[in-house]
């Protein structure tokens, strides 16, 4: 088993994939509720064992609260990006990029339903940073939640690791290397990659949302992030690097 994941691990950082067949994607979130105190009196208390251990004497859970929107059981997503390359062999080559955002009910709805009619194929990958520990889970957790069918993309119940069609720029980062965490910034760095990270933090994105109410100032810096994640795949595959002028937003 360890021998068919190094295998699959090897192709993913071999050249071996085709491009297209690749939906690159990052998610946003926020807090389900602005405030602490909008919470049910049982939710406060299931929030206060949840975080017990990260929060120790240092927080309450009221003040621990604005991180809620890293557990998909406390928080939901406001914005979906996704981007995929057409033309990828040729000197036309292009890179779309759009975004779901606003109501989360409606946001999942429209992602799986891309997913089930676009990308569908057993050829195709979602691509993402981190995405295996954070992104893919909390979508799949959040369509539980709203009573949306899983798409088969995110359905992994009862598949083997080399079924799953999910491609973690992290994960290939680490090569074996399971303790070893390594931000989107601090790779696109290393490697040359124009930041994504040019105006908000993930940690401020809930600020930006509820007091900002700039849903817009989101989607930019997510859209930034997938266009971000699909040029270290590139990197790591020794292709050139998405020029500005052929990243299309539609």
């Amino acid at each position: 088993m360890l021998f068919l994941l190094y295998l699959g691990l090897k192709k993913a950082m071999n050249i071996k994939i085709n491009f297209e067949n690749i939906l690159f994607l990052d998610i946003e979130t926020v807090p389900e509720n602005e405030f602490y105190k909008d919470l049910t009196e049982e939710k406060q208390e299931l929030f206060a064992l949840k975080t017990q251990y990260q929060r120790k004497e240092e927080f309450t859970p009221e003040e621990f609260y604005e991180r809620a929107g890293i557990w998909a059981e406390f928080g939901k997503i406001v914005c979906i990006s996704v981007g995929y390359f057409i033309n990828f062999k040729s000197s036309d080559r292009k890179f779309r990029v759009t975004s779901l955002f606003g109501d989360e009910f409606k946001i999942l709805e429209e992602f799986k339903n891309l997913l089930d009619k676009h990308f569908n194929k057993p050829q195709h990958l979602l691509c993402a940073h981190n995405g295996k520990e954070f992104d893919f889970p909390f979508i799949a957790r959040r369509m539980i939640v709203h009573q949306i069918e899983l798409p088969e993309k995110l359905n992994l119940f009862g598949k083997k690791p080399w079924e799953v069609s999910h491609l973690d720029t992290m994960e290939l980062w680490k090569f074996g290397d399971y303790k070893h965490y390594t931000s989107l910034k601090l790779l696109t760095s290393i490697l040359g990659i124009p930041s994504p990270k040019d105006d908000i933090s993930g940690s401020e994105v809930g600020g930006v949302f509820y007091k900002e109410k700039n849903l817009k100032r989101i989607v930019t810096y997510c859209e930034k992030d997938t266009i971000a994640i699909a040029q270290l795949l590139l990197r790591f595959n020794n292709e050139p690097l998405i020029e500005e002028l052929n990243i299309v937003h539609i």
